[in-house]
């Protein structure tokens, strides 16, 4: 599995495409591994990288979100670490897991010692590439959800938000977080630019909103456009794009990630001409 890893990268001159395109099959093979011991029964891939994976987005992402789909139903999460960690030990990976069950969101790094030195992308035998997994076990209600097929290193079979409760998801983030990520702003132009992507899934994240202490104001049909722009208003641009710089494919589509467009995304998504292509 590592001369795989070889091959995807050794034509590479990007560094950091590398070390990308590395954890993006580190990535598929968790997903793999969960797939294997049953976890998409009650487990819904969510967030950025299910955005990829799913939809082919155009940018990487460090972490592996997911969702319980029926809060209060045992979710695994300790056992499936091992189980994560036992199989990349028999394909000889030096791997490390450090999780934390305590809160409501559980949480592991998967840290994977060495393996940037052995495919020649990093001088020093001890510098580890790490995956970030977490599970929301209460999760809000009245998401939905589908299965998908996809290939992406491996053949998957994943259960995941529908369109419209990932847009959802990606708002919650957007107006309830308490620092600029970048990522999320990249991620809202992607859905935006695309006329066929469905309106969020409003129920869901009043839901979410309401979980996290986002305040009485409703969001609706009618304002989640407005609420979205004056949220996206205050941002520090120059920290925004230094934030998603490292993870986009394409560097001159940050060029479009601006202020100016986003907000015309949200005024006027329904005539506007699609930037990815």
């Amino acid at each position: 599995m590592k001369d795989y890893i070889k091959q995807l990268v050794e034509r590479i001159t990007d560094n950091n495409l590398a070390r990308c395109i590395t954890r993006e099959y580190l990535q598929a093979r968790v997903l793999e591994i969960l797939q294997e011991k049953g976890a998409f029964i009650n487990w819904a891939f969510v967030g950025g990288t299910a955005l990829r994976f799913l939809y082919s987005m155009p940018r990487f992402s460090e972490d592996l979100d997911f969702s319980l789909v029926k809060a209060g139903l045992e979710d695994n999460f300790i056992d499936l670490m091992k189980k994560i960690k036992s199989v990349f030990g028999t394909e000889d990976y030096a791997l490390t897991v450090k999780a934390k069950s305590e809160k409501t969101v559980k949480s592991a790094f998967l840290n994977f010692s060495g393996l940037l030195y052995e495919i020649g992308l990093s001088p020093h035998r001890s510098e580890t590439i790490s995956i970030k997994v977490e599970i929301d076990t209460n999760p809000p209600p009245m998401a939905t959800f589908e299965t998908s097929v996809v290939r992406r290193h491996c053949l998957l079979n994943l259960q995941h938000y529908d369109k419209s409760s990932l847009l959802a998801g990606k708002l919650h983030a957007l107006l309830s977080r308490k620092y600029v990520k970048g990522r999320d702003l990249y991620d809202l132009m992607w859905y935006l630019s695309d006329r066929t992507w469905p309106d969020p899934n409003i129920v869901f994240l009043n839901n979410a909103l309401k979980q996290t202490g986002w305040g009485d104001k409703k969001i609706t049909e009618g304002n989640w456009r407005s609420e979205t722009a004056i949220c996206i208003s205050k941002y520090d641009w120059k920290k925004v794009i230094s934030d998603v710089r490292p993870f986009v494919e394409k560097q001159r589509e940050l060029e479009m990630l601006t202020k100016e467009i986003l907000i015309k995304l949200l005024k006027n998504n329904k005539y506007w001409q699609l930037i990815f292509r």
